[in-house]
């Protein structure tokens, strides 16, 4: 895995936090598919994810737009719907304004 390859700041990062249940029956699947779905939305520009005890995945987007455009799509609401009730025990989500970055690349 790679670090995601960002633009000049300004853009939006959602950060999404989580505390798995004991079950992952088709948790992977469907993980690989919102990210490939995630990757055809307009102002998509990267993912990161990590997971130990708490998972921790960023996902980069160009506008606020874009992400309330994801959020809203029908296939990731029927995601969300299944991740509430089988796969995640807790979770937040957080959604900030990246203002500037460095790094080694």
């Amino acid at each position: 895995m790679m670090i995601t390859k960002t633009p000049e700041p300004p853009y939006y990062a959602v950060i999404f936090t989580s505390v798995r249940t004991e079950g992952d029956k088709g948790y992977n699947a469907m993980a690989e598919a919102m990210e490939e779905l995630a990757r055809e939305q307009p102002g998509y520009l990267g993912i990161e994810s990590a997971r130990n005890e708490i998972g921790i995945t960023v996902c980069y987007w160009e506008s606020l737009e874009a992400i309330r455009q994801w959020k809203e799509n029908v296939q990731h609401l029927a995601a969300q719907k299944i991740g509430k009730e089988k796969w995640y025990a807790s979770y937040r989500i957080l959604i900030a304004k990246v203002e500037r970055e460095y790094g080694n690349p």
